[in-house]
Parts: C-alpha cells; structure tokens; sequence
C-alpha cells in the first residue's frame, strides 16, 4: 500500500520553482538546477516528525581518483523553516527541528568535464524513509547515474531516468542515518563549463601530486637548468678554445736532458690544457713517456707487447706518473692484453692537482660546491617537511636537484688561468712542429733522442702518423733503445697506437661493466673521453 501510495506521488509530481512538500514525515524533496555558469541550485524540502530533531552534515572535501580531493563550495544558505544551516570549517552542517523547512543553496564545483555530481542526501543522523530529488539542466542529459547505501558501495539507487520532457528524476527509499545517495548526471558537450576544482590530497602521495603551479615552477626550473648548462657549456668552449697557435717546444740537444717541451708540459696534460678532461690518449702518452725515460721496459713477446718495471720511480716523477706507474705495472711484468682485462683508467685527481700546482688552472670553485651540497640538504628537509604539512613537496625535490646542479656545475666550470690558454696555445704549435718536422735536418746523434722524447707529445696531440713517418722514412732510421730487440720508428708508432687502443678498450669495458651493474647505458670514449676517479 504504502510502495502504490510512493509510486503515485513520483509519477503526479512536476518541476516548479518551489520544491513539493514531502508528503510522509522523516522524507525529503530535493530540487536541483544547473545554471548556465555552472553554478547548481538546490532547493530541499524535509519533514521532521513532531517533537524530534534531524541533523546532517556534508563534507565538502571527499576524495578524488590520483591522490586528490575534491572541494565543493557551498553559499548563499537560505533556511525557511525551524533550525539552522550554516557553511564552516569545510563542511555543510544542518540542523532541523519539527515541522517542514526548505533550505536553498548553491554550490559550485559540481561540474567535472561534463559531469555533474552531487550529494542529493548524505550524512544525515536519522534515516530517511523517501528521498525524491529532479535535476533540470539546459540542454536534455545525455546519461544518468544513481549511487545509494554506504559511502564506500556501489548500490544503485532505487530509480534514475530521464522522462519525455528532458528532466531527470531520482528516487529511494529507506535511506539509513549515515549512508548516502549521490547522483551523477552527463550533460551534451560544452552545455556549461566546467568548475570542479581537484587539490592534492592530504596524504604523503598527495603531496607528491603535480599541480599547474608545480608544472610551472618545473617548466620555470627546467628552463633555468637548460640555460645554466648552455652558460657553462659556452664557458668550458671560451675557456678551452685554443686561438692562434705559439711557437712551443724544442728539438735542440741540450744538457742534461737532450728535449724540451713547451713549458715542461707533460704528455699527459695535454687532454686536460685543451679539452678540459683527460681521457685515453693521454694515460697512453704518460706510459710511453714512462718508458722513453727509462722507468719502464717494452719488449714484444709471441706477437704481443709487453711492459715491465725497469727503475724504480723517484723524485723526477709527479705523483700522476707515480699513480699510473703503480696502476699500470704493480708488480709482475704485463701484457696489453692483461691491461685491457683490469681496466685501467687514468688518475684524474692527481692529475687535476699537478696542473693546479703548476698554476695553469685554477682549483675547482671549491665554494659553490659546498654552497650546493648545503643545498640539496636543505631541500631534501623541506621534502620532508612539505610531505608531512602543507603538501607540495615537489618543491623540495626541486631545491635538491638544485643543489646537484651547483655540485655538477662547480665540476664543470672551466677554471684554465691565463697562464694555462698561453701554456695550451704553446701546446697546440709545438703539436704543427711535431706534424711538420723534417727529421732529415736532425743530425744523426739527436734523431733517437728526439724521435722517443717527442713520439709521446705526437700520441697525445693526435700527431702520430706524421711524426713516425717522417723519422721512418729516413735511410738509416733511429734505434729505439727503451725496446728490447731492435724495432723501426714505424713498429714503434705501432705500439704506441695499441698501447692507446688498449687503454680505450678498458675504459669500454669498465663503463660496460657499469652499465652492466647498474642497469644504466653507456657511451664509448674517444681520444679524449672524460675519465671518472678511480
């Protein structure tokens, strides 16, 4: 009886300004309309039974998909009747006592897309025996959906459609205290705009959220890191840019030592004067340097070469030759072969602080490194603390990656003093000398001496070929007195390249390793790769 008497008043009620009076006590007529900006006008109309009170209270924050919150707002609160209906402290709270009142409001944020969804009865603290609700929009819906029960079910409601005259209808009955009915309704493209507004949630994901002030502050902090890289790549390109060659280096027997280089540049410098990184070649022309004077022994064994300790190091050395000394032969003679397995890369650090000591380039700005490791502690703090509060805590991530920018930045910043550009452009015309030598115009006691003492400098400056031939097309060419066994200038050039291409190898392979161990890719070096400390 009471289900004929329910479904007859759904069929005989139609839309009117003011919502239709419930017409059982403890049930509620809900009037919703969508406005061309947006905006969803409410209209409710609820019985409260003699001497009894009915409460409810709407949050207007409820949870979002991707770690968000949703926020509704509600405003312009009209009460017609007994009790109260206010808007604080993010929620809409209702009190009413006996009798009917009707509440008007509006709310905003309803509109996701072309969605709008609203809680048409919710958070109530006494069960409502019939809840009947009409949605009126401008243009005809296009879908309709109805959730009713338990905040966290998916129950649907007890009807939802759309009649002949475009107005959708909801209706359910015996709604217990606490639960929910929520309707969903779809409206044809661009009939209003959208104004859902979707916030990071309060949780440690949800602070982790991007949001557009965060994209832009990332496009912001993007950008300043491109530009800072452009700035210190233009920077390392000025400051090592070699312009007009100097006349450096002499071929002249003099005592003691029978060759001079320009400025006492050693073979292994020559990376870091002009590029900046030390790589291969370099470690290369150090070992053949070793071995022209007289610290190491080559010998060719079974079509292989092999190196071997012959003097001790002392004084003469710097602490780069020593540490490549040690690296390459520590105890037992070895083969290339032997060297390409171990991997043996050139010593950076040692060598950085040689060329700082001679005054050709400047330490490392030693400041904005430190400035920078401050930094990303700082930022990973304020990650931290942001999670925990406020939320955006990818600005601390931010301020972190700032401050690897500063520790990189400070590495790479070229620091080559003037007297390093003066010593590079000396290196550069002593390397046109050693492409240009006529070895002819050598007299036969200097040709051994300047052939070995200058065949390192030619493997470093990238002027082996012309140097070798030019001594080996001589009718009686030099004797190579650091090898054991009698060898030409040009079977001399050849160790010189396999003793580079072994070095090049293990630098390969230990990055491949790397990678390997990683799970990270790699990228081969060239003549003058930059080395990582070992």
């Amino acid at each position: 009886m009471l289900a004929g008497a329910l479904l007859a008043l759904f069929l005989t009620a139609a839309p009117a300004d003011e919502p239709p009076l419930p017409a059982l006590p403890q049930s509620a007529e809900i009037q919703l309309k969508v406005q061309r900006d947006g905006s969803l006008s409410v209209a409710e109309a609820i019985s409260v039974p003699e001497g009894g009170t009915m409460d409810r209270r709407v949050a207007l924050r409820v949870p979002a998909p991707h770690h968000r919150d949703r926020v509704y707002g509600v405003r312009d609160v009209v009460l017609e009747g007994s009790g109260t209906a206010s808007v604080d402290a993010g929620a809409f709270t209702v009190h009413l006592t006996s009798g009917t009142s009707i509440i008007r409001y509006t709310v905003d944020g309803a509109v996701d897309g072309d969605r709008v969804t609203w809680e048409l009865a919710g958070g109530w603290s006494t069960e409502l025996k019939f809840v009947r609700a009409s949605f009126a929009a401008p243009k005809i819906p296009t879908a309709v959906d109805c959730l009713a029960g338990p905040p966290d079910s998916d129950f649907p409601c007890g009807a939802a459609q759309i009649d002949h005259a475009g107005l959708t209808r909801f209706t359910q009955q015996n709604l217990a205290a606490g639960q929910r009915m929520t309707a969903t309704v779809e409206l044809p493209a661009g009939t209003v705009p959208a104004n859902a507004v979707l916030v990071p949630a309060k949780t440690i994901a949800g602070a982790f959220v991007l949001t557009a002030p965060v994209g832009w502050a990332w496009a912001a902090f993007g950008a300043l890191l491109v530009l800072t890289t452009a700035l210190v790549g233009a920077a390392r390109r000025r400051s090592f840019h070699v312009k007009a060659p100097l006349p450096g280096g002499s071929f002249h027997v003099k005592a003691p030592g029978g060759f001079a280089s320009p400025e006492g540049v050693l073979p292994g410098h020559a990376g870091l004067l002009l590029h900046g990184r030390p790589g291969a070649a370099d470690l290369a022309a150090t070992v053949l340097d070793l071995a022209v004077r007289n610290y190491l022994w080559v010998s060719a064994e079974d079509g292989g070469w092999r190196l071997t300790r012959r003097n001790p190091p002392d004084e003469h050395l710097t602490a780069f030759e020593r540490a490549v000394y040690a690296a390459v032969v520590p105890d037992e003679p070895v083969t290339l072969a032997e060297l390409r397995r171990r991997h043996v890369t050139v010593a950076p650090a040692e060598l950085y602080a040689d060329v700082v000591r001679r005054g050709w380039l400047a330490p490392r700005p030693r400041r904005l490194g430190r400035a920078g490791v401050r930094i990303g502690c700082y930022g990973v703090f304020l990650t931290v603390l942001l999670a925990l509060t406020v939320g955006y805590a990818q600005s601390g991530v931010m301020v972190v990656l700032a401050g690897a920018a500063a520790v990189a930045a400070s590495a790479a910043l070229p620091a080559r003093r003037r007297a390093g550009a003066d010593v590079a452009r000396r290196l550069r015309g002593f390397g046109e000398t050693l492409a240009s030598v006529k070895a002819e115009d050598l007299d036969k006691p200097q040709r051994e001496l300047v052939f070995s003492r200058g065949l390192p400098y030619a493997l470093a400056l990238g002027e082996l070929a012309p140097w070798v031939a030019a001594f080996d097309g001589l009718k009686h060419p030099p004797p190579v007195y650091w090898h054991a066994g009698d060898i030409t200038p040009d079977q001399a050039g050849s160790f010189a390249t396999a003793l580079s291409g072994t070095f090049a190898a293990a630098r390969r392979g230990h990055l491949l390793d790397d990678a390997v161990r990683n799970s990270g890719s790699h990228q081969p070096a060239g003549r003058h790769a930059s080395a990582e400390p070992s």
